[in-house]
């Protein structure tokens, strides 16, 4: 499932990057706008956007892997990764749930696994 931002759609299929394409005249723009560094094996990532309004946009995508990783992505340039829970060592890590789409509310960001959630934001 893509997610849309600000007149661009988000969508990232099963063996490739995440990939932004902008809409005009009620088609989708191709090539990308932009894309992510990282790809997404199977079954590809279910992007969410988090914004304050039209500014400030964030695309997360969960990558199904062991373990699991969330990417948080520039809503405006994919190729600039903003976070990736790989980066705090086995701090942020967890074990991966397929077919998940990361959940933001009140500044954290929800993800399911098999056995929970777990919940990613600022730290004190």
């Amino acid at each position: 499932m893509p997610a849309y931002f600000n007149n661009t759609v988000y969508y990232g299929a099963v063996s490739d990057s995440l990939r932004a394409f902008t809409i005009s005249k009620a088609l989708l723009v191709t090539p990308a706008s932009s894309v992510s560094p990282a790809s997404f094996g199977y079954p590809g990532t279910t992007p969410s956007v988090s914004a304050n309004g039209t500014s400030n946009g964030i695309v997360w995508a969960v990558e199904a892997n062991s373990p699991g990783v969330l990417h948080a992505y520039d809503a405006t340039n994919l190729g600039n990764e903003l976070y990736n829970s790989n980066q705090a060592g086995s701090r942020d890590q967890f074990v991966d749930n397929k077919f998940i789409t990361p959940m933001i509310v009140n500044g954290k960001v929800f993800v399911g696994t098999p056995t929970g959630v777990v919940v990613f934001g600022l730290l004190p």
